[in-house]
């Protein structure tokens, strides 16, 4: 699988947030972990110069080296790195490593500079205006990433692709097993032509009608679907299905199937009725547990979150985080 398709662990989509830094006296570190694109608008000044839309510092004069630390919104197995120096031309850094590590709570910049790093990413060459975009190879769970630039310069983006693998502690015993901040990934669905249907399982509420999944118009008499794998194998109780924003393309119907561990299929929630721009719930049929969910959208259109809620296999989140 190509890691770039993996979920954003370091995006601020998931909380993500730079913690800790040495410089940024050009651009603020913060636009590392934005889940939009980096932009330009070419000959904008301020009173520091060409305004960037990422990480900027100023020019060394000694033999050391500028670094930023990321919290990584969700945390989780790290399976490659994009370093995205996009807009920066003269000003990138020619090289940059990533180190890694696991911390309990919420540490200080104190408790992370003691703190034993592993590198994930050994010191490498990156291109200028252009994604750099690097395998890892080191399969274990961690919390925060370091970004050291050499010597110093300019990166819009650092995006850390992964699996997520949440906090067994953290998680109460009925959660959204669909969300992608706990693991829950799409693996299957049957058209995408506007919007990818992985957005519906992003955290908070949709902010527009791009932020969720949006099919083209059927000329056919079949419907759409997508197949979910659930975070963990759970019982469900809950499904919302939301449809804001979507207003003269929302699915007129929907439902739901379960499939346990052998394929086996549940009726989850029958052919049900939807409004257009309409935060929905329901009840779910009573069913053993399972590992993936089908929902299905008559004719086509577009959701912009699928949440379900339910009871999860401790044993199995207890396995994912090696306990």
């Amino acid at each position: 699988m190509d890691f770039s398709a993996m979920p954003d662990l370091a995006s601020r989509a998931f909380g993500g947030g730079v913690v800790h830094f040495n410089d940024e006296f050009f651009a603020a570190a913060d636009h590392l972990v934005l889940p939009e694109p980096p932009g330009h608008a070419p000959k904008t000044f301020d009173h520091k110069g060409q305004v960037y839309d990422g990480w900027e510092t100023r020019r060394r004069r000694d033999s050391g080296h500028d670094f930023a630390v990321i919290r990584l919104g969700a945390p989780g197995i790290i399976h490659g790195v994009d370093i995205d120096t996009a807009y920066f031309t003269g000003n990138f850094p020619p090289y940059a490593s990533v180190e890694a590590v696991e911390l309990p709570g919420y540490p200080g910049p104190a408790e992370l500079a003691a703190a034993e790093w592993i590198e994930v990413l050994p010191k490498s060459p990156l291109k200028g205006d252009g994604r750099n975009l690097y395998p890892v190879e080191e399969r274990r769970r961690f919390t925060h990433v370091r970004l050291n630039i050499f010597p110093d310069g300019g990166v819009a983006r650092l995006r850390v692709h992964g699996e997520v693998v949440p906090d067994l502690d953290l998680l109460p015993k009925v959660f959204d097993v669909a969300a992608a901040e706990y693991g829950a990934t799409v693996v299957d669905c049957s058209n995408m032509f506007y919007g990818h249907p992985q957005r519906m399982l992003m955290p908070g509420l949709a902010r527009n009608m791009g932020d969720g999944w949006e099919t083209s118009r059927r000329r056919d008499d079949a419907n759409d679907w997508v197949l979910v794998k659930l975070a963990a194998p759970a019982v469900l109780r809950f499904a919302d299905l939301d449809t804001s924003h979507f207003k003269g393309n929302a699915p007129g119907w929907a439902s739901l199937t379960g499939f346990d561990r052998d394929g086996v299929s549940f009726k989850l929630l029958q052919r049900v009725a939807l409004r257009p721009d309409t935060p929905h719930r329901f009840s779910l049929a009573k069913a053993p547990e399972v590992t993936q969910v089908r929902l299905d959208i008559y004719p086509d259109g577009g959701m912009a979150r699928l949440r379900l809620l339910g009871r999860a296999d401790r044993e199995f989140l207890r396995e994912r985080m090696g306990r």
